[in-house]
């Protein structure tokens, strides 16, 4: 229950930088947040070797929210799903706190692999993580990247295949 109240707080925070102070009432009524919760619970369930009421919330969480989450997906506190639809994650894949994710995204196996996310990702729509591979803290994922290689400390990664960006500075100005 406390990492599910530190997702939704995650996620009023996430309103409030783009400037919408908005209320847990709100947050809770926001798109994403059942497929949070409902996470949580196949979580809690399959730490408890419940496997089956676990996956009775995997089916729900498929049917209502278009997002497939494999039950061993682990993610600590501040995890955050803004649009659910679309959503695939392994049940390998390890992550971090803070992080968030956006519509379409996939998190998954190559060769019995999967990535390990660190603390503080966000990952654009349409974006791919996949493979043996680990997203270090603070980066960022472009929509619809293709991440198929270690991600640094810091980074913004973008395109296909996904690749650090280098911001250009301009000779010119003073």
């Amino acid at each position: 229950m406390q990492t599910l109240k530190a997702d939704l707080k995650r996620k009023q925070e996430i309103f409030a930088e783009d400037g919408a102070h908005v209320s847990m009432l709100r947050i809770c009524m926001a798109d994403g947040t059942s497929a949070n919760v409902l996470y949580r619970c196949m979580r809690w369930c399959a730490n408890k070797n419940l496997g089956l009421l676990a996956y009775g919330f995997q089916w729900l969480n498929k049917f209502f929210n278009g997002c497939v989450i494999g039950s061993g997906a682990d993610f600590a506190a501040g995890f955050v799903i803004m649009h659910p639809v679309g959503i695939v994650i392994n049940s390998k894949v390890k992550g971090g706190n803070n992080i968030t994710l956006e519509s379409g995204v996939v998190i998954g196996d190559e060769k019995g692999q999967s990535p390990r996310l660190a603390n503080n990702i966000f990952v654009g729509a349409g974006a791919k993580i996949i493979g043996a591979l680990t997203v270090a803290d603070n980066v960022k994922i472009g929509a619809n990247a293709v991440l198929t290689k270690d991600a640094n400390q810091g980074e913004t990664m973008l395109g296909i295949p996904a690749k650090a960006y280098k911001k250009k500075t301009d000779e010119t100005s003073n």
